[in-house]
């Protein structure tokens, strides 16, 4: 069952100083960080042919069987020198990385006060430095550049490190994901929950990362391009959904409108219809707008024109079309759609579960997602039809 509900009012940006204070409640502790330097002899590494890394929590209590798995986001890289680039920075070498790039809050929390559903599991947190949403693999290596596209090959090692610390026995396992990570769990969803026995509760969760193929202000799919690359360069056709593959060219394959239809294991979608990332980036991109009339509203919606409101609106129909696909097949899908001016809920404590956190029909992001989880008794395939000017929650 899906039910339209009302979101409550929000307030605008928040002072640096109460953020701060929002900072020291979530309790951001460091988790330390794993290499697997073995990882290198089977070709798993990042752009810059350094070893894959993940940070992990141990479970306790009667969360010790249960695991999750949530992918870091970070964009994607096409071209050779966008990927060079990448690999001065955490997002492309693992040289770059330190545990305290990436703290355990929200859904990785280990309090049950602000994690109530998954605090006490096994919690990981993937390192993402590949550029393709684990997907690429190239076996060969252009010696002038050094670039290693080879994600798929580092989602695998970690999943196998994973597998060998005792997540084969779960009882419960979530892959999860934020952004670029988001539709790396959408894309890995079904080869996650096969490497469980059939009796072992496997679902996925996709925050901010049902990219949509819809039209820009200039009426194209510019962004389509822009796939078009990512897959070209890193090789990910071979690790898409085949059975879109062999209806469409590979990198529409990569929206996970056109590949959600292949998946069968139970996904829940977070989301916003005005994500900031696709309005700045799908919708009002330099070329879209060469006048650079958007440039300002797109940054702030405060001084966004009626006519420019406008515009927002018609993108958060077209999103709205482009995920009916999500909304098809399956009562085991769930989603929470809000119309947040925001990019990413699930990894920000006071986005997640808070008193001033996101609510539909009275719940927070991670009542919601607990209660799709355990299949709970509740409705949890909820869109914010009431309050649908683009305006912002939290940041």
């Amino acid at each position: 069952m899906m039910i339209q509900v009302r979101s409550n009012l929000w307030l605008p940006h928040t002072l640096v100083c109460v953020l701060i204070i929002f900072l020291k409640v979530e309790g951001t502790s460091e988790v330390a960080i794993t290499i697997i330097e073995g990882a290198v002899a089977k070709g798993a590494v990042c752009l810059d042919g350094s070893p894959p890394a993940y940070q992990f929590d141990a479970g306790f209590g009667d969360g010790v069987n249960n695991w999750l798995v949530h992918i870091q986001g970070g964009g994607w890289c096409n071209s050779v020198n966008d990927c060079r680039m990448r690999t001065y920075s955490q997002y492309g070498s693992s040289k770059k990385m330190k545990s305290s790039d990436y703290n355990f809050t929200g859904i990785l929390s280990n309090k049950q006060e602000l994690n109530p559903s998954f605090y006490n599991w096994n919690r990981v947190a993937m390192r993402y430095c590949d550029g393709s949403s684990l997907t690429g693999d190239i076996e060969a290596v252009d010696h002038a550049t050094n670039l290693h596209f080879r994600g798929a090959r580092v989602f695998k090692v970690i999943i196998e490190e994973l597998l060998g610390k005792g997540m084969k026995s779960a009882s419960n396992a979530l892959l999860s994901g934020s952004s670029a990570g988001g539709l790396a769990s959408i894309l890995h969803c079904d080869k996650f929950k096969a490497i469980f026995p059939t009796n072992t509760r496997v679902k996925c969760f996709s925050d901010a990362g049902y990219f949509a193929h819809v039209k820009d202000l200039s009426g194209e799919y510019k962004f389509e391009g822009y796939y078009d690359q990512v897959v070209a360069l890193h090789g990910s056709s071979k690790n898409l959904y085949p059975e879109c593959t062999s209806k469409m060219k590979p990198s529409l394959c990569f929206y996970p409108q056109f590949a959600m239809p292949y998946v069968q294991t139970p996904v829940f979608i977070l989301h916003s219809t005005y994500d900031t990332f696709q309005v700045q980036n799908i919708l009002a991109t330099p070329q879209a707008d060469p006048s650079g009339l958007f440039t300002k509203c797109k940054q702030d919606i405060n001084t966004c024109s009626t006519d420019q409101i406008q515009k927002l609106q018609d993108f958060r129909s077209e999103f709205l079309e482009a995920f009916l696909v999500a909304q098809n097949g399956s009562s085991r899908r769930g989603w929470f759609v809000n119309n947040c001016f925001t990019h990413g809920q699930c990894e920000y404590q006071r986005k997640w579960l808070g008193s001033l956190s996101s609510k539909l029909n009275h719940k927070a992001i991670a009542e919601v997602v607990g209660d799709w989880f355990y299949e709970r008794n509740y409705a949890v395939q909820l869109i914010d039809d009431q309050n649908v000017l683009p305006h912002y929650c939290i940041d």
